[in-house]
């Protein structure tokens, strides 16, 4: 992304990367929709016996209503506000534990790098939805968790892939020429980590939040046997999951010198 331009740089950015300019639109949708649609549609319609279950969509009732009587409109709106905000939250939590140990073991390696490759193999190998359900049961009351405590639920395991695939590059980039010349321009480890391989990092991190805020939607949201009650949430998934992974792709260029272009 252009520095130093403001504004017209990064219109201009948007205009040379569609899918960026795609993704921030969608989010922007998506946030609408779980916000100010708030302001014309009541919460009580959200919670059981508020209308008669097993209606299918039309005038009345938008999107339908499920088995226990909740307006699935209402329902949708504010579970797509809490959702989002529980990706979020596990996101931006397992990017930031994620960025610092694929750094750490990627660029240093040793003995540390040796544990935390062998907790990474180990986790992924294990289903992350079936560690929540074992993490969630042992809590207290889970079905009254806040949307904090989803998050940080959601977090134990959403290190797990940021780790690995950030690992992965700094592993392939520690070798490069420009890190062999800043090494012997006396650069220490750390300045080469922040100012030499940190610029690369911005795919991953967008890809990985796109995930991180996937399972938070997964993880929240009760799919049951009815089409109107599977549709409406399964858009929205793909919505969000589309949006970040659309974000990821228009940031390539800036995050990736070899494919930066100039007006």
């Amino acid at each position: 992304m252009p520095r130093g331009q403001g504004f017209k740089g990064f219109l201009n950015y948007v205009r040379r990367n569609p899918a960026f300019g795609a993704g921030i639109v969608l989010l922007l949708l998506l946030f609408l929709f779980s916000t100010v649609a708030t302001l014309f549609v009541e919460k009580d319609g959200a919670y059981p016996l508020a209308a008669m279950p097993k209606q299918p969509p039309g005038g009345e009732y938008p999107f339908g209503t499920d088995s226990v009587g909740r307006d699935l409109l209402p329902t949708l709106i504010y579970g797509t506000q809490m959702t989002l905000a529980i990706g979020m939250i596990a996101g931006v939590i397992g990017l930031v534990v994620g960025t610092v140990l694929g750094f750490m073991t990627g660029y240093f390696g040793g003995i540390f790098d040796t544990i935390i490759k062998f907790l990474v193999d180990v986790l992924m190998t294990i289903p992350s939805f079936l560690l929540l359900v074992v993490i969630a049961s042992s809590l207290p009351n889970p079905e009254e968790m806040s949307v904090l405590t989803m998050g940080l639920t959601l977090s134990i395991v959403a290190w797990v892939q940021p780790t690995r695939a950030i690992r992965a590059q700094v592993l392939s980039m520690r070798e490069r020429a420009f890190v062999m010349m800043s090494k012997l321009s006396g650069m220490s480890g750390m300045e080469i980590i922040i100012r030499e391989l940190m610029p690369n990092l911005m795919p991953y991190l967008a890809i990985s939040l796109a995930g991180a805020v996937n399972g938070g939607v997964l993880g929240s949201l009760g799919l049951q046997g009815y089409w109107w009650w599977i549709i409406e949430p399964v858009i929205v998934i793909a919505l969000i999951f589309i949006s970040f992974l659309l974000l990821s792709i228009g940031l390539d260029e800036f995050a990736n010198p070899r494919t930066r272009r100039t007006v």
